[in-house]
């Protein structure tokens, strides 16, 4: 844990991850230099993650009406710095003009502006669809429904669920080419099977990602986190 103290919390919720195995030096062409793509069984994997961001506060701060709560959609795969493994974010879309924008200035992510919804059916089944309008960026479009579909529980150390989820910080570079690391935590993730249907996507178009086949999907419990300021890794 880093030994300084935190700056943001929130709540995600609603959330899915999609696994496709894809091939790594396909994926690894995307990374700057000084990132190192983790691999299992010779494969690169990279998620489809679509959740709800809610609670989203600066310490001491209470959530702001209309700003603390908002869609997002992530496409990203998974990396190590310096042996310490973590998130690689290709893309980021989220329906809130503020996040978008404070995003990128203050963590060099790749937001992207987005129009996305999301309802949940009587049964539980979440119905979420999003389609990029950032400005200069290719459209992309994802629609998708999904549910827990087994019994809730915490994947066990060296599963393929354990190695998908339980990554503990971000990666991010700057204009310059700088390397930061971005610290978070929380409790270990709630996962359980899911039953999903996917009418659309190509969310991995303008990277050349084809995501064929059935993904590897796992349902989330709403889960509190908390993230801390980016830090300069030097790599050498």
């Amino acid at each position: 844990m880093p030994k300084t103290p935190w700056v943001m919390r929130m709540t995600w919720s609603e959330l899915l991850f999609a696994h496709w195995a894809l091939d790594p030096d396909v994926v690894r062409s995307w990374l700057p230099e000084g990132v190192q793509l983790d691999t299992r069984d010779g494969k690169a994997w990279v998620g489809v993650v679509p959740f709800l961001m809610s609670k989203v506060a600066p310490r001491s701060c209470p959530p702001l009406p209309k700003l603390s709560r908002f869609l997002e959609l992530n496409v990203r795969t998974y990396v190590s710095v310096n042996g310490k493994p973590g998130v690689w974010f290709f893309s980021l879309d989220a329906e809130s003009l503020f996040a978008v924008r404070a995003a990128r200035a203050t963590f060099s992510l790749p937001y992207m502006d987005a129009v996305m919804s999301m309802q949940r059916s009587i049964s539980g089944e979440i119905q979420y669809e999003s389609r990029r309008t950032h400005r200069g960026e290719p459209t992309t479009q994802y629609a998708a429904c999904y549910s827990a579909s087994g019994e809730t529980f915490c994947a066990t150390p060296g599963s393929l669920e354990h190695w998908l989820t339980a990554r503990y910080c971000l990666y991010s570079v700057n204009r310059r080419g700088k390397i930061y690391r971005g610290e978070i935590d929380h409790p270990p993730w709630q996962l359980a099977q899911a039953s999903y249907r996917e009418t659309q996507n190509t969310m991995g178009c303008p990277l050349g990602f084809e995501f064929e086949g059935d993904p590897h999907v796992l349902v989330a419990k709403p889960i509190e986190v908390r993230a801390w300021a980016l830090s300069r890794c030097e790599v050498g």
